[in-house]
């Protein structure tokens, strides 16, 4: 059975490249190609599969609706999927517990996580910043595949 270090090295291989999907509000199932890494959740330490995403996608008012989360990563004839609720952070949802300056960390975070390299992070949290970026951080509560 994979487990979430089987997902980690998945990610890494292909720049953390994989397929996230969530449930519409009419049932139907919406996929979108996306980057992920796996991490800590800043506030719990808990591990979590993450991606960063602009606010005004459509898998983010999913996940804000309660939708479940799946992400799939496939190498060849390997692949492994990782299922569960998610949460969003961003700046729309910051308390005491996470801040601008936090969210700014977190972003960079996930972004590294999932392969990404920048070479201005000044002009990479200015671009997150209007794009009203924001986490999705999925439970790894079901892990599948074969790998």
């Amino acid at each position: 059975m994979p487990d979430i270090d089987d997902v980690r090295t998945f990610l890494a291989e292909e720049s953390g490249l994989a397929v996230v999907s969530t449930v519409q509000s009419d049932g139907q199932i919406l996929s979108t190609v996306v980057n992920c890494g796996v991490l800590a959740q800043p506030l719990t330490g808990d591990v979590r599969v993450a991606l960063v995403s602009i606010g005004t996608a459509a898998r983010v008012a999913h996940v804000r609706r309660g939708s479940p989360v799946t992400i799939a990563v496939r190498r060849g004839w390997r692949w492994v999927s990782v299922s569960g609720d998610a949460e969003i952070l961003g700046p729309d949802d910051l308390s005491g517990e996470m801040d601008a300056e936090g969210l700014r960390l977190l972003l960079r975070e996930v972004f590294r996580s999932a392969g990404g390299q920048h070479d201005d992070y000044d002009e990479y949290d200015r671009a997150m910043a209007d794009e009203r970026r924001v986490a999705i951080l999925v439970s790894p509560d079901r892990i599948l595949g074969v790998v």
